[in-house]
């Protein structure tokens, strides 16, 4: 449902941004699809943000600084800028010195507990959370970079090393980002997924040196060939899928490192001893903490290039019929839909 809304007021410290783009999110499908994940039921407001449903969504955007609060002195109305949208305790030491500020109690995030969202034609942001992006890069573009710091995050934990080899498993949108990260850092890349058409983005956008076919190919066996016989130093979990998990514990070489960056709705399956036999590190990834910086960096000296990962950019008033609807129904077809609030850039 679209609604007119009071505008946020502009307080001190904060910043008005005008929505450029914001990307569906999976996590925006759950809640349109199943609802009250991250987003408060109605009657159950948010301990930090006060809000509950109904919520303005969108956690994915980027836009222009329209409007600066008092005692923000390090901003000018006309910045393109994107957000991490986070709703975390004032309290919370949310600088370089605490790595693990995501992990904080309550933690939450803007689009989805409250305090505005991307799917709007303006939010108000605090400071702290506004990321300022050079102009060369074009804004629908840059409404991928929270996706693609989720990604960076996910890379980081794996502790990577440029040649190294990298499995990865799935070639959904956050799989083929991983894909970008890790090959942006110098890593062999393969991805083991069954789509086709994914399989091929994931060559087309330079995510993978190589897509394999779990149905058709023995995806460990391969990975120990191209990789020498030693198997894969890292690999990353983005399925949430029983028999893609146990893949990558088999394509792992020993002492390999696991990510798993699948949100799992369900409990897994591990082979304690082979992960005892072959002392495989496991390590899960939720979200970014002080990421964006070094995202940011990599898109804009051009060693990732977002505008593959585009597939399609629609008008706010279509969100459901061919925003939702593709990413349900037809979801191979399409990484990244991205909508435009204002209907300004659609003519692109």
């Amino acid at each position: 449902m679209i609604e007119d809304i009071p505008q946020q007021p502009i307080e001190p410290g904060t910043v008005r941004v005008d929505v450029a783009w914001n990307g569906i999110c999976g996590t925006d499908l759950h809640e349109f699809e199943d609802g009250n994940n991250f987003v408060p039921p109605a009657g159950h407001p948010h301990v930090i943000s006060g809000e509950s449903a109904p919520i303005t969504l969108g956690h994915e955007f980027s836009g222009v600084v329209s409007e600066i609060g008092e005692g923000v002195n390090d901003l000018a109305v006309g910045d393109h800028v994107v957000i991490e949208p986070y709703i975390i305790h004032d309290d919370v030491d949310t600088t370089e010195a605490n790595p693990t500020y995501q992990l904080s109690p309550d933690m939450n995030f803007i689009g989805l507990a409250g305090r505005g969202g991307g799917l709007s034609e303006n939010i108000v942001v605090k400071r702290r959370w506004v990321h300022r992006i050079d102009k060369k890069v074009p804004l629908d573009e840059a409404a991928l970079i929270e996706p693609l710091t989720v990604a960076y995050h996910a890379v980081r934990r794996a502790d990577p090393k440029p040649g190294e080899w990298a499995i990865v498993g799935g070639a959904g949108p956050i799989g083929l980002l991983v894909g970008a990260v890790l090959k942006a850092l110098g890593l062999h890349v393969v991805v083991s997924e069954l789509s086709p058409l994914r399989r091929q983005k994931a060559l087309d956008a330079h995510s993978a040196d190589y897509a394999l076919n779990p149905a058709e190919v023995d995806v460990v066996e391969e990975v120990r060939r191209l990789s020498g016989g030693e198997g894969a130093d890292v690999a990353f979990e983005a399925t949430s899928v029983q028999p893609v998990l146990d893949t990558l514990v088999e394509s792992l070489a020993p002492c390999g490192r696991l990510v798993i960056v699948a949100i799992w709705n369900h409990r897994a399956e591990f082979d304690i001893e082979r992960l005892l036999l072959k002392e495989i590190d496991i390590r899960g990834s939720i979200a970014y903490a002080n990421d964006h910086p070094k995202t940011i960096e990599l898109v804009e000296s051009g060693r990732i290039d977002l505008k593959p990962f585009i597939t399609k950019k629609i008008a706010l008033e279509h969100l459901v019929d061919e925003g939702f609807d593709t990413l349900i129904n037809h979801k191979e077809t399409a990484v990244k839909v991205l909508v435009s609030p204002s209907g300004a850039g659609l003519e692109d």
